[in-house]
């Protein structure tokens, strides 16, 4: 089942084959990242666009001594709109410029937590794109503030679900239906978004450690970079690599990844942007290839935001934590020497007014899940 289901990916991915004891080794996929316009090694790059991708993968010290593995995190931080979802916003475009939907003074639409909308902020301002973004009126006022510093114009909603005709995401669908030479970019179904990382997250961690990857896991939201991770990372290693979701509370996908069944786990999350209610298009035609979940409680997410911080001296959000989380827990199933690869998907300044105040953690009961030697860095009322 799963060469079937890897065999379309297969026909597209350049792979070199070298002897090596008599046996076929394979190599490394090539992936043209200038004819992308994306940023490759320590090249001259152009704009925006250009900066987006080659994020440095760095290995969590202390982590790693604790599991007697490697665990890497891809710094997605380091990104120019300072996050993962760069890679998807850029796609997105791109993939409406090529079918045409897009033209030069268009308006892009879109429903989004966040990091998607700010991603496509940042693209919209590079080509000239109006951005309009609709959010749920949940989210950090630090993401909503950034959106409307880039230009974009921000209309936040009350956060309902997804079959709720006044769902974010309905209502910038209809808006953009409503404009001339305007698209929505459809993030969470729009399957650029998973080809993004298909032609760029994965063959980065294949690149950077030499194919040396045991694992990978992430959250998600769209479904598009673990989808297009390991889809990737599936089919450069014959199979070899492991995928896992890891996921937050209130969300379907660990009990349909783990069940066959999609029933809400948990009530909700403190987490922004991940954690779904059903099954996207970018997620459904690589649920297969996954090998299995993990149900992170917001506990462990705050405490590993704080771990990193005082350990790595990294400012990363609750996402990002949530997924060395995880990482970790794939480390001790795989055992010791594994190299298990995960994201950082953005800062912390991002949610800082949440994260690093004493109020709002106790709002949460989740100031007992920090650690005593980590108090010190609740500085916030």
């Amino acid at each position: 089942m799963l060469r079937s289901a890897l065999r379309p990916l297969a026909a597209s991915i350049n792979v070199g084959r070298t002897a090596a004891g008599g046996a076929a080794k394979r190599g490394m996929a090539s992936t043209n990242h200038a004819a992308l316009g994306l940023a490759i090694g320590g090249k001259e790059v152009h704009g925006f666009v250009g900066a987006v991708g080659n994020t440095p993968l760095i290995r969590l010290s202390k982590l790693s001594e604790e599991t007697g593995c490697n665990i890497l995190a891809k710094a997605e931080f380091m990104s120019p709109g300072g996050s993962i979802k760069d890679r998807a916003a850029l796609f997105l475009v791109k993939d409406a410029e090529a079918k045409g939907l897009l033209k030069p003074g268009g308006t892009v639409v879109e429903g989004t937590a966040g990091n998607t909308g700010i991603g496509l902020a940042h693209v919209c301002r590079s080509k000239g794109y109006r951005c309009v973004i609709y959010m749920p009126d949940t989210q950090s006022q630090e993401k909503i503030d950034l959106l409307r510093m880039l230009g974009a114009d921000v209309r936040p909603v009350p956060a309902v679900a997804f079959d709720n005709p006044q769902n974010y995401n309905h209502q910038a669908k209809r808006h953009a239906e409503s404009l001339e030479n305007a698209v929505w970019t459809n993030q969470f179904d729009n399957t650029a978004n998973r080809e993004a990382h298909i032609k760029t997250t994965g063959p980065e961690i294949w690149r950077q450690t030499d194919g040396k990857v045991d694992a990978f896991t992430c959250a998600t939201g769209t479904g598009g970079t673990l989808a297009g991770t390991v889809r990737y990372l599936k089919e450069i290693s014959d199979g070899r690599v492991k995928g896992y979701l890891a996921d937050p509370p209130g969300s379907v996908l660990y009990k349909l990844v783990e069940t066959g069944k999609a029933e809400r786990e948990g009530s909700g999350s403190i987490t922004e942007g991940i954690g779904q209610g059903r099954l996207t298009a970018n997620l459904a035609p690589d649920l297969d290839l996954l090998d299995g979940a993990f149900h992170i409680p917001d506990a462990e997410s705050i405490k590993m935001v704080y771990r990193l911080l005082d350990e790595e001296g990294l400012y990363v959000g609750a996402s990002s934590a949530l997924n060395v989380v995880a990482a970790t827990e794939a480390a001790k199933r795989l055992g010791k020497g594994s190299t298990v690869v995960t994201m950082l998907c953005d800062g912390a300044y991002r949610y800082q007014t949440r994260l690093f105040s004493r109020v709002w953690l106790q709002s949460k009961k989740l100031d007992s899940a920090i650690p005593e030697h980590l108090q010190k860095y609740v500085v916030l009322p």
